[in-house]
């Protein structure tokens, strides 16, 4: 354990957690200067209870970040630890279908425990990073990640079932960031092209045929919400006071804000005219106070965090050291362009919380978690670099 320890802080990625923590730390301020209009107007709450929340949230964060970078990532591949980490992950998402909450925002996607809310769709994104690139570790050690029955068809069927009880929720935006995390592991994995082209038509027609099955038994996924953010999409302005109230009032905080900002604070479309702006649409509030100045801190920190995950994957000898570090940098990268892209207008809104800065105490803690993971990765691939 001592020797453990001391390599833990001697290969330390002191520059990933800092970003880490500056992301954090800038997330915290904006939800203060976001939120206090919107706590003491619609909730009748103290000016800075988001932020209290939040900070609240950071504060579980890190130790759960810490833990996660302690533990040595090939536990993970371990049958046991597998099969328990797939159980409670489907438990919570057929749970969430009769004890839920959320259905006033169009989703039924919370688990209320008290002074913390769950979000198994969150759990499932980490727990099929870890499910995929332990499974396909195995598999490529046996020599038998091309076999089509055994390697192919369990992780399919799995992630299949999963992506159906999120879409019943009804979350588009957790289902599309589950699918594109679990190919990107599958794409690292080092199975062949064309059995990975065959596993990618299994998972299309898996996940059609849940679907399918979801809308002939009567389950309404394009809802008039979704339907009128489908339609703001294609024209936000065709109904501004509606349906693309929220877009286009995050244009104008875009175009307000230009190149230096109103000032930290200073906001307009906070007092009102963004619902919950310190949720998905937490960027626009940024641009509008901060103008480019802080845009480009957001991006710049979550891209140097996926840039250094695809680093460390593209480094690492080891398949599922590989498949972790391209799972966790492409669900951070993935999730914050669909929560971007959605207040940008470059796709539906899906109500996506961007990584590290939106309020919210599941993705922070949980993706603190990945973090920690990452970490770990990193500490074992920089001393296997030694070691040479």
């Amino acid at each position: 354990m001592k020797a453990y320890l001391k390599r833990f802080i001697r290969n330390f990625d002191f520059a990933l957690f800092f970003v880490y923590l500056a992301l954090c730390l800038f997330g915290l301020v904006m939800i203060y200067s976001a939120s206090m209009v919107w706590a003491v107007e619609v909730y009748g709450w103290e000016p800075d209870t988001f932020y209290k929340q939040q900070l609240r949230n950071l504060f579980i964060s890190l130790p759960v970040l810490f833990l996660g970078a302690f533990i040595p990532y090939k536990h993970y591949k371990r049958k046991g630890f597998m099969a328990l980490m797939l159980a409670a992950t489907f438990v919570l998402l057929i749970a969430v279908h009769f004890i839920g909450s959320g259905e006033e925002v169009g989703v039924r996607s919370w688990i209320n425990l008290g002074p913390l809310n769950i979000q198994p769709s969150e759990v499932a994104k980490i727990a099929f990073v870890l499910y995929f690139s332990g499974f396909f570790a195995k598999k490529l050690e046996r020599g038998t990640i091309n076999d089509l029955n055994n390697s192919v068809f369990p992780p399919v069927l799995l992630l299949a079932f999963a992506v159906l009880l999120i879409m019943m929720e009804t979350d588009i935006g957790a289902t599309m960031i589950l699918l594109v995390t679990a190919v990107s592991v599958m794409a690292a994995s080092g199975m062949r092209p064309k059995t990975f082209f065959k596993f990618a038509g299994l998972a299309g027609a898996a996940v059609s045929l849940f679907l399918l099955l979801a809308v002939l038994t009567g389950k309404d996924l394009l809802t008039e919400k979704r339907a009128g953010r489908l339609a703001t999409f294609l024209d936000p302005f065709a109904d501004p006071l509606g349906y693309g109230f929220q877009i286009v009032n995050g244009y104008i905080a875009i175009g307000v804000g230009g190149l230096k900002g109103l000032g930290l604070g200073q906001s307009v479309q906070k007092l009102g005219y963004l619902p919950e702006p310190q949720t998905d649409f937490i960027m626009a509030i940024i641009s509008e106070e901060l103008g480019i100045l802080g845009v480009l801190i957001v991006i710049g920190g979550l891209g140097f965090i996926v840039l250094r995950a695809i680093a460390i994957a593209l480094k690492a000898k080891d398949p599922q050291a590989r498949m972790i570090a391209t799972g966790i940098g492409s669900l951070i990268g993935f999730q914050a362009f669909v929560n971007l892209g959605g207040m940008t207008g470059l796709m539906p809104l899906t109500g996506v919380a961007l990584p590290f800065i939106s309020y919210g105490g599941t993705s922070l803690i949980l993706l603190s978690f990945c973090l920690g993971m990452l970490l770990n990765v990193s500490m074992f691939v920089k001393n296997e670099s030694k070691q040479e």
